[in-house]
């Protein structure tokens, strides 16, 4: 990588007039700094703006990497964090990983050289490995937990969540639950897959894998699972899904719909997430709510914090809690096949 020192040689300029040339240019005459610019340029120079404001503490920006700016949730995670930072006087710099560890790369990359204060990130699986190279940058993950242990970490009660979910439908009488979930490399899929398992043995339900179906996060993701769970033969097909987020859920909705099966009369559906569409498809999705907002507000607030803190104190695990909402979309198993489940179980 070039160097100032590259820079101002090639421009026939001091070191300090280059790099006041780049970072105060009405400081320089327009012929100097034009002359720098070219030779940073030709040079493919990148300013560390990073470390600069470390040292410095002029500018009030943050980054936030989300995952998938498309999905509801995400968006509402980068306004919780963006409201929160405008509050405060910080300009957010948003990126979007779209789930692939190798954009995530590339984004940390850019933040190397343009971040100045720190980073609020929801983790893909590489993320972990990724943050190495900013090892002194101030850091909350947000949504999911890279298994950092002394990352500042702010999530809901996934656990929690998905258990609540899995008893629901327990309760109404369902004995083959089927479950679409994320990736399993991810925390939040792992830890909502672990609520669905822990919940049915609380019920002496026996864990059957055949009724598990993994994707990634998208909607045709669950839409392929739910094809595939719901063309199973009668006996061995699922009379209810929990589905992992929303952008699933909404591809498992419309696969119950292609297979003409209504809900919740043949099929009882419940996903993660709320969303404005949940509450008014037809029927209302029984969901488990998520504090987005709060989630990315909080994840905001807790880097400020540890951005205010002289000495760094305990590492802060922030846990929200979700809550189970029922709405019409989940009901009792089909009649015909209710007795023969029953027996089964």
């Amino acid at each position: 990588m070039s160097s100032i020192q590259d820079v101002a040689a090639l421009a026939k300029v001091s070191t300090a007039t280059a790099s006041r040339a780049l970072s105060r240019p009405e400081m320089v005459a327009d012929s100097t700094r034009a002359r720098v610019m070219k030779a940073a340029q030709q040079l493919g120079y990148q300013p560390n703006v990073l470390a600069r404001s470390l040292r410095q503490r002029e500018t009030r920006t943050i980054g936030l990497i989300v995952a998938d700016i498309l999905n509801p949730f995400h968006a509402l995670l980068a306004k919780g964090v963006q409201d929160t930072a405008d509050a405060h006087g910080y300009v957010t710099f948003l990126f979007n990983s779209d789930e692939q560890p190798d954009k995530e790369a590339r984004a940390i990359e850019t933040l190397r050289g343009h971040l100045p204060q720190g980073l609020i990130i929801v983790p893909t699986s590489g993320t972990r490995e990724h943050l190495k190279s900013l090892p002194h940058l101030p850091v909350v993950e947000l949504d999911r937990v890279s298994g950092n242990p002394q990352a500042l970490t702010v999530t809901v009660d996934n656990l929690g969540g998905a258990a609540a979910a899995t008893a629901h439908l327990i309760e109404l009488g369902h004995r083959r639950i089927g479950m679409i979930v994320g990736q399993l490399d991810i925390s939040t899929s792992v830890e909502r897959h672990a609520g669905y398992r822990s919940a049915l043995e609380a019920a002496g339900l026996a864990y059957d894998p055949a009724l598990v179906r993994l994707g990634q996060h998208r909607e045709d993701d669950g839409h392929r699972a739910a094809l595939e769970l719901l063309s199973l033969p009668i006996p061995e097909r699922p009379t209810a899904l929990f589905v992992g987020n929303n952008e699933m859920t909404v591809g498992a909705v419309l696969a119950a719909r292609e297979l003409g099966l209504r809900i919740p009369e043949d099929l009882s559906i419940v996903g993660f997430d709320d969303s404005r569409w949940a509450q008014t498809m037809s029927p209302p999705l029984t969901v488990i709510s998520q504090p987005a907002y709060s989630l990315g507000a909080h994840a905001c607030e807790q880097l400020l914090a540890q951005l205010a803190r002289e000495r760094p104190g305990p590492v802060p695990r922030v846990q929200l809690p979700t809550e189970l909402i029922i709405r019409e979309s989940t009901g009792p198993p089909p009649v015909p096949l209710l007795p023969l489940l029953l027996s089964s179980s």
